[in-house]
């Protein structure tokens, strides 16, 4: 029985389960020597495994149950362990080879201590015996999922019986190939039109010394340059959220441009000794992955806004020399007196796209230290605002009128200091948003979307605004144009979740609950949609649906 001091969670989660074909034929051959390759490659499998944002659960001899809050993530790491473990086996004889077997289920799971139990686990364990050494093997849930969104050829295996489970569960065996392409090269995906306007996609800017404070400058110069090509009306411009998903990892321009519908990508680095600052910039045509221009930029560290501004308008005029100089002026941003507070907004900016405590009240931190330096900075007071705001939205504040002043008062003043910043302005109008005070929130966010209609948080914040407002039609307008801007987004689960919610305000409940499981199969630790998806479910004739997932729910928020 589980202890008093460790009581049960009860959650929903990609579990991934693993074990060693003939491990006890390996053992009786050799026991020394096996467990010391067996240690060698769980030593790829638990680095893959974090790698991918995991969490190892049970272990046990050559057993191996770990937790994801993807199934994307579980998949893809799945794959990636199976080929790096083939690429290990290369050159030892076959009856000497390990090969796991992986097994791979999206359900409800119960965690004592750090052990997953339950039939979620059940059905992984299943689906681990039925995959051939070296494969993997998946839920039909899995599948739902992933076969529009990877790469990969499944086999069906059809409905197998589960111990304790009464209804059949259908299998799918996961066809790599010889040479197990691993899901994130996509090179079989079927690429995203070109939109009919020049589009866009600048990666994060790398750097020579890998110090973090010049990574820090780094992800600044690539924000602001996406910031300023993306108020350029005339271009479509793909989201930093997206973007920034190659962070510290090699991308082919050709792979960028089919997974996320652009013609150009912007490659970049960053490097700083002492006051000086060199940025070097290449624009590819990634239809070809022809280069079609490149220079370097050099000057104080005090200038560099001013070596932004060039590297922009560099780029505008190799794609676009027609777009006029008013254009481009318009498009630069109000730049703060402090260096030092830029570089703690800069550091706060993740805040605003994620909804993670303790990423929020990082930012938060941040975002206050930036305007204890420069008072009339108007981008950390609106991030601020939106922070507070998460705390109302996620129940995370033992005092909501509070912290719903201060996020309305935060977001006043960030507008009243700067009311031409789209980024500001869809900060503030989201915060407004989630304390009440909508109409405030639509002004803003309608006057972002004018000066910055490339701004994919602010289609996914126009969204969610259209739901509370119950015009729904433009809401799942609003969320669809969110995700072509930013195809890979980290919240695409919200956005998700925000059509389920235009669909329920419609009164169309099925296809609410579609969209609302989409989206907690993306992130199923997003426990605070199942308030939503519980009323879906009742409406929609699943009351014993509702009944357990309003429990989750009130487990979680409410007890």
């Amino acid at each position: 029985m589980p202890s008093p001091a460790h009581p049960i969670e009860r959650k929903l989660a990609a579990i991934f389960a693993a074990d060693v074909a003939g491990y006890s034929r390996l053992m009786g051959q050799d026991e020394v020597g096996t467990l010391r390759r067996l240690a060698a490659h769980r030593e790829i499998m638990d680095r893959l495994i974090a790698e991918h944002r995991g969490r190892i659960a049970n272990t046990a001899g050559d057993s191996v149950l770990a937790e994801f809050p993807s199934v994307v993530d579980a998949v893809q790491c799945a794959v990636q362990v199976q080929k790096r473990l083939r690429e290990k086996n290369e050159g030892v004889p076959e009856d000497r080879q390990f090969r796991f077997r992986i097994g791979i289920h999206v359900g409800d799971v119960m965690v004592h201590g750090r052990d997953l139990l339950g039939d979620g686990v059940n059905i992984t364990a299943r689906l681990q015996v039925l995959a051939e050494p070296g494969g993997v093997c998946v839920s039909g849930d899995v599948h739902q999922y992933l076969r529009r969104d990877l790469s990969l050829t499944f086999t069906d295996l059809g409905p197998q019986a589960v111990k304790n489970i009464e209804e059949g569960v259908r299998a799918y065996k996961v066809e790599m190939g010889p040479d197990l392409t691993a899901p994130e090269t996509r090179d079989n995906l079927k690429p995203l039109p070109l939109p009919d306007k020049p589009s866009i996609a600048v990666l994060p800017f790398s750097t020579v010394t890998g110090d973090p404070e010049q990574e820090h400058l780094a992800d600044g110069v690539a924000e602001e340059i996406i910031a300023a090509l993306s108020r350029v009306r005339s271009f479509f411009v793909i989201s930093r959220s997206s973007t920034f998903t190659y962070k510290g990892k090699p991308a082919d321009p050709r792979h960028v441009s089919r997974e996320l519908g652009v013609r150009y990508v912007v490659e970049g680095s960053v490097r700083r000794s002492g006051n000086r600052v060199r940025i070097m910039v290449l624009l590819i045509d990634a239809t070809t992955g022809n280069h079609v221009w490149s220079n370097r930029y050099e000057g104080e560290a005090s200038d560099i806004f001013d070596l932004q501004d060039r590297v922009t308008e560099a780029v505008v005029g190799a794609i676009e020399p027609n777009v006029t100089l008013t254009e481009i002026e318009r498009a630069k941003r109000k730049r703060p007196d402090s260096l030092t507070a830029y570089d703690f907004a800069l550091r706060a900016l993740p805040a605003i796209w994620s909804q993670d405590r303790e990423t929020t009240e990082e930012g938060l931190r941040l975002a206050e230290r930036a305007m204890d330096l420069d008072p009339n900075y108007a981008l950390p007071r609106a991030i601020a605002a939106w922070c507070y705001a998460q705390r109302l939205s996620y129940l995370r504040t033992t005092n909501l009128p509070e912290d719903r002043n201060r996020a309305n008062s935060l977001a006043a003043n960030a507008v009243r200091l700067e009311s031409n910043d789209a980024l500001v302005l869809t900060c503030s109008g989201a915060a407004y948003s989630i304390t009440g005070e909508h109409a405030r929130g639509q002004d803003l966010i309608g006057k972002a979307l004018m000066l910055d209609p490339n701004s994919a948080w602010a289609w996914h914040r126009s969204g969610w605004l259209n739901v509370y407002l119950r015009q729904t039609d433009r809401a799942i307008q609003d969320f669809q144009r969110a995700i072509r801007l930013s195809p890979l987004d980290p919240l695409m689960f919200n956005m998700l979740i925000g059509t389920g919610g235009a669909h329920f305000t419609r009164g169309d409940y099925v296809e609410a609950v579609h969209w609302i499981e989409k989206g907690l199969r993306e992130k199923p630790d997003a426990v605070w949609a199942y308030r939503l998806l519980s009323a879906s479910y009742f409406y929609a004739g699943r009351v014993d649906d509702a009944k357990q997932t309003l429990a989750a729910f009130a487990k979680r928020f409410l007890i």
